[in-house]
């Protein structure tokens, strides 16, 4: 078939009155990529057409060159809006293999209108949830001890270690976080200073508020808001480079020249939060301290030299070691729940959305359970 003869037979859609009243020709090529066309063409036809009331109705389609499913759903339709207004209306001309679409469409769009619509009630919804969410905790479970049969195989065999990808992981999740996490532990001391400033005031307590200070950003607020910061800025950017990856068909292409997924994209990262959060955990407890001595300063009149000597007996080791220690903890949560939800996408753009918003709400969750956990587990301690 020549160009000239292929652009004919594809030539635009269109719907207009017949030769007689009572008759619409259809021609052209109705196909999906013209479908808002035609569809505004068969609106302004029947618009403009007076057709006989209850009589019958011709649709000439010998003109129809192409008819695809979007195509015949348009017949049917118009057809089916007709009928409605109490027309017989009936096709001619309409090729074999057109026609036999037709009857598809009808057939198909009958089934859907008499099938009754099932919508599961509250006990069937909660039940549903329920089951996800503990397949899912299944999954995750899964997922860890896989994780931890991978780094047991590199920690057996030290030269599978991909240094340069967890150096370049801790600069991105670890340098880079330094002026956000700085700046938002800053603002926390100084809070918590000004919160306590008026209440040590009254009672001539000036100097406790370096306790209140100290001890409030080294044990627990510290370690929490550098991790919660971490799991929205970094566990999201795991999920969105796995997920997309997984679009892209990226994941199954390393699996099938032999590479582990879980060596290349998720060893490395694990092993560079769990080396950058505790020290991201100290530069936050630094700035946050030094948020407090200023407004310490500004509203209690207690000096930096003061602030500095009191802090030396107001916390003790044992109090910078718990808040230090709950930070690896934090990493591995944060890490894992990233890299398990960029896993979990499939197919769209959209899951990797979705995927991405459920790993920052799991995250910032397990790691403000695990956190209650640990502070439960230090009072049976008594420590």
């Amino acid at each position: 078939m020549s160009r000239s003869t292929a652009s004919a037979s594809l030539s635009a859609a269109d719907i207009s009155p017949g030769a007689t009243p009572g008759e619409l020709r259809c021609t052209g090529a109705w196909l999906l990529r013209s479908a808002a066309q035609i569809e505004e063409r068969i609106g302004a036809c029947l618009k403009a057409t007076t057709l006989p009331a209850g009589g019958e109705l011709l649709i000439d389609a010998q003109g129809i060159t192409a008819l695809d499913t979007s195509g015949a759903w348009l017949l049917h339709r118009t057809r089916r809006d007709l009928e409605a207004a109490g027309n017989a209306v009936r096709f001619i001309g309409l090729r074999p293999e057109f026609e036999a679409l037709l009857r598809l469409i009808a057939t198909r769009t009958g089934t859907s209108a008499s099938a009754p619509l099932h919508v599961p009630g509250i006990f069937a919804r909660i039940g549903g949830k329920a089951l996800e969410n503990l397949f899912g905790a299944f999954g995750l479970l899964s997922f860890l001890g896989a994780s931890a049969i991978a780094l047991m195989r590199e920690l057996l065999q030290p030269r599978r270690v991909r240094w340069k990808s967890i150096l370049y992981n801790l600069q991105t999740t670890g340098v880079a976080a330094l002026p956000i996490t700085g700046l938002l532990s800053f603002l926390l001391g100084i809070v918590i200073a000004y919160q306590g400033a008026e209440q040590l005031s009254r009672f001539g307590a000036n100097i406790y508020i370096v306790d209140l200070v100290g001890l409030s950003m080294v044990r627990e607020l510290s370690p929490l808001i550098t991790a919660i910061i971490i799991a929205g800025r970094s566990g999201s950017a795991y999920a969105a480079q796995i997920g997309t990856m997984k679009v892209t068909e990226e994941v199954d292409a390393l699996r099938t020249i032999g590479i582990g997924p879980l060596d290349l994209l998720v060893l490395p990262k694990v092993i560079a939060l769990v080396i950058a959060l505790p020290l991201l955990t100290v530069y936050t407890d630094i700035m946050g301290i030094l948020g407090g001595m200023v407004m310490a300063r500004a509203q209690l009149d207690v000096g930096f030299t003061t602030f500095i000597d009191r802090l030396e007996d107001a916390v003790s080791l044992t109090s910078f070691m718990i808040g230090i220690g709950k930070a690896p903890v934090f990493a591995v949560i944060i890490a894992l729940v990233g890299c398990y939800q960029g896993f979990q996408v499939s197919g769209s753009a959209e899951s990797v959305g979705q995927q991405t918003t459920k790993s920052v709400v799991q995250s910032i969750f397990l790691v403000i359970l695990t956190d209650a956990l640990f502070s439960i587990a230090f009072s049976w301690l008594h420590i």
